[in-house]
C-alpha cells in the first residue's frame, strides 16, 4: 500500500478511535451497567415481576445529542426476547429524551392521550422518522452487544406509549432510556425501575400529580384523558405494580370502577 494510502487509512482509524471515545465518554451508562439493571428488573432473570407478561426485555440509552450508546437484552440471547423490541426501545429513548428539558420531563406514556386522533399531538410518531438504513445497518449478531451496530448513530423515531423515561443526574437532563418487550404498561414500570437502579431518577417536574413522569391511568370509557397526559391500562397487573413502585398514578375515580 502507498504510504499516502497507509496514511489515510491510518488517520480514518485514529478518528474512528477518538469519535468511539467521545461517544462512550457522552454515554449515561456502560453497557455492563445497562445489562445489570436489565436483569435486575425483570422476572425470568431473577428480578420482580412488572405485571404483564414478565417476558424479557431489550432496552436502549441514547445520549442527550440523541445517538444511541447503549442496548441490551436480559435474555441468553437476541430471540429470546421480541426482536422488534430492540429497535423500539431505541425509540423510546430517543422520544423520552427528544422531548424532555431540564426542569421538565415526559415519559412516552405521558404522550398516550394527545397522539390519539383529534388529540393535540395527533401525527407525533411521523415528525421524526426512523433511519432505517441505521435499524437495518451493520452485523445483526452483534445486537445487544457492546458492539451493537446502533451505538454511535442516530436511529430517531418517535413511540407513545409506555417504556421510555429520560435520564437525569439531578443537575440536567443527560439521555433517555426505553424499555421494550412486554406490554407497554410493564415497559413503563421496567424502565422506572432500571432508573432507579442505575440513579438516574432526579426527575425535576412532569405532568403527573407527583410532578414527575409517571404513568397516568385516566382514560375514560369515552376513551378521553381527564389530565390529557393519560394511558390506558394494558390489562395485567401492571397498574397495581405501579401504584407500589410510584411509578404510576391511578386516580380514586378509577380503583373506585
Amino acid at each position: 500500500m502507498p504510504l499516502r494510502a497507509m496514511g489515510c487509512a491510518a488517520s480514518l482509524v485514529l478518528s474512528f478511535m477518538a469519535a468511539s471515545s467521545a461517544r462512550a465518554a457522552d454515554c449515561p451508562v456502560t453497557h455492563d451497567q445497562l445489562v445489570d439493571a436489565l436483569k435486575k428488573s425483570v422476572k425470568p432473570s431473577g428480578g420482580p415481576g412488572n405485571g404483564g407478561l414478565d417476558n424479557d426485555e431489550w432496552a436502549a440509552v441514547v445520549t442527550r445529542e440523541g445517538a444511541v450508546c447503549a442496548v441490551a437484552f436480559s435474555g441468553a440471547k437476541p430471540d429470546d426476547q421480541w426482536l422488534g423490541s430492540r429497535a423500539i426501545a431505541a425509540e423510546k429513548a430517543n422520544t423520552a429524551n427528544a422531548l424532555s428539558l431540564k426542569k421538565f420531563a415526559i415519559s412516552t406514556a405521558n404522550l398516550y392521550a394527545g397522539a390519539q386522533p383529534a388529540g393535540p399531538l395527533f401525527g407525533l410518531p411521523m415528525s421524526n422518522p426512523v433511519n432505517t438504513a441505521v435499524l437495518y445497518g451493520g452485523d445483526a449478531t452483534k445486537s445487544g452487544s457492546a458492539e451493537d451496530p446502533l451505538i454511535g448513530k442516530h436511529l430517531g423515531g418517535v413511540i407513545v406509549f409506555g417504556g421510555g423515561l429520560a435520564l437525569y443526574n439531578g443537575q440536567d437532563v443527560i439521555g433517555g432510556l426505553g424499555a421494550s418487550g412486554d406490554t407497554s404498561c410493564a415497559d413503563h414500570n421496567i424502565a422506572w425501575r432500571m432508573r432507579q437502579a442505575l440513579q438516574l431518577d432526579k426527575v425535576p417536574g412532569g405532568v403527573s400529580p407527583d410532578h414527575n413522569d409517571a404513568i397516568i391511568y385516566d382514560i375514560q370509557p369515552d376513551k378521553t384523558s381527564v389530565s390529557g397526559y393519560g394511558h390506558p391500562l394494558c390489562g395485567g397487573q401492571e397498574d397495581k405494580i405501579a401504584g407500589e413502585i410510584k411509578s404510576g398514578i391511578i386516580p380514586a375515580w378509577k380503583k373506585a370502577k
